[in-house]
């Protein structure tokens, strides 16, 4: 049992450094610093998005519009570390260690 909680602990980690590299490339593509026609790069920012934006989309919808600034990924990135520290409570509530 306590695999599972690792193996869940460990997927939200890898899904917060996803975020995290997709806000980065959106700067980088915003300055435009990373051009999203070459073909790496718009295959990497697509596989991003896909990724990211069924869990921001509904954030995006309730944060107030603050003008071209984008802080959804932050909330999530927030609301993960919540998630972990929860799940970990649990883990050790039920005595596993994680």
């Amino acid at each position: 049992m306590g695999l599972i909680f690792q193996l869940i602990l460990l997927a939200l980690w890898v899904y917060v450094m996803i975020v995290v590299i997709t806000a980065i490339l959106s700067w980088l593509i915003a300055f435009d610093i990373a051009n999203a026609r070459h073909p790496v790069i718009g295959r990497l920012w697509d596989t991003l998005v896909r990724l990211t934006e069924p869990a921001l989309a509904p954030i995006r919808r309730v944060m107030p519009n603050l003008g071209g600034i984008d802080l959804s990924p932050v909330v999530l990135i927030l609301l993960l570390q919540v998630l972990q520290m929860l799940i970990g409570s649990l883990a050790a509530s039920l005595g596993y260690y994680v």
